[in-house]
C-alpha cells in the first residue's frame, strides 16, 4: 500500500520585492513524512490556483500551517489596523472554505498556528489581533534582542515557553496521556471567541486557548495554536500529535 498524501498549504511571499512565490516551511514537511509517515504535497494557499474539490481527492489528510501573516481581521468582522500586518487574503479565501471542506467530506486536517486560528474563524469565530495586548496576558510573540531582531538561535525562538493545561478526558489528554504540557510560543493573534463547533480543549496559564477540536467531526480535526512542527522527531508531545494524525490517514486511505 503506498503513503497516504497530505497537502499542506503555501503562503504568499515576494522574493527581491518583485517575484510572487508559494513558500512552505521544511519543518512541515518533514514532520509529515518522518513522524505521521505520509508523503507531503504542498498546495498553493490561492483559490485562483487550488481548487478545493480536486485537492480532496488527491489527498488523505491537510495541514492549515503556520504563517507569518495574519488571518486578516475582516473576516471575523473587526477593522483592520495597519499595526498588525501583513496579510495573506488568498490564503484565507482558501483556509477558511478548505477546514469547512475536510470536516464536510471526511478528511483529517491539522490546524497549527495560524492553522488553529484559520479553524476557528471557519467555524464563525473570531480572533484578538494582538493577544499580547489583553490584561494578563503573556507575550506569545517569538523571542527577540534588546534591538528587537529576532534571537538567532532557534532553540531559543521555539523553545518551551509556558504550559497548556488539558481539558480532563478529552482528545488531547487521552492522546497524550497527561493533563498538562510545556509548548512553545510564537504568535501574535490568538482566539477571542470560538467559533460554532469549537471544542477548547487546551488553554494557557495566561488564559490563551490553545489546542482545539472540532465537534462531531467524523475524522481528525484538531488545532494547535503552538508550533507542533518544530520537533516531533524529539519532543514527545508533538510526536504523539503527528503519529495520531498520521494513523487517522491510514485509516482514511484504507477506506477510499
Amino acid at each position: 500500500m503506498r503513503k497516504p498524501v497530505v497537502g499542506v498549504i503555501g503562503n504568499s511571499h515576494l522574493v527581491e520585492d518583485r517575484f510572487e512565490v508559494q513558500i512552505v516551511s521544511e519543518q512541515n514537511l518533514r514532520a509529515v513524512a518522518e513522524v505521521a509517515g505520509a508523503l507531503p504535497l504542498m498546495f498553493a494557499g490561492c483559490p485562483e490556483v487550488t481548487e478545493i474539490g480536486a485537492l480532496l481527492d488527491a489527498v488523505d489528510g491537510v495541514v492549515l500551517a503556520g504563517a507569518r501573516a495574519n488571518v486578516h481581521p475582516s473576516r471575523f468582522r473587526v477593522e483592520p489596523d495597519p499595526r498588525h500586518e501583513p496579510y495573506d487574503v488568498n490564503r484565507d479565501d482558501l483556509a477558511l472554505s478548505l477546514a469547512q471542506a475536510c470536516v464536510a467530506r471526511r478528511v483529517p486536517i491539522f490546524g497549527i498556528c495560524r492553522g488553529l486560528q484559520e479553524i476557528n474563524v471557519a467555524f464563525g469565530g473570531s480572533l484578538h489581533p494582538e493577544i499580547r495586548e489583553l490584561p494578563g496576558r503573556l507575550n506569545h510573540r517569538m523571542p527577540r534582542l534588546e534591538n528587537g531582531e529576532i534571537h538567532p538561535d532557534l532553540n531559543v525562538v521555539f523553545g518551551e515557553r509556558h504550559d497548556v493545561r488539558l481539558v480532563q478526558g478529552g482528545v488531547f489528554a487521552r492522546l497524550l496521556g497527561c493533563e498538562t504540557i510545556r509548548v512553545n510560543s510564537l504568535h501574535g493573534q490568538g482566539i477571542l471567541e470560538p467559533g460554532e463547533r469549537i471544542i477548547v480543549e487546551g488553554v494557557a496559564e495566561d488564559g490563551t486557548i490553545e489546542a482545539i477540536r472540532i465537534a462531531d467531526a467524523p475524522a481528525f480535526a484538531l488545532g494547535v495554536q503552538w508550533h507542533a512542527e518544530y520537533d516531533p522527531q524529539r519532543n514527545p508531545v508533538n510526536r504523539a500529535l503527528f503519529e495520531a494524525f498520521g494513523e487517522a490517514l491510514q485509516l482514511r486511505r484504507r477506506a477510499a
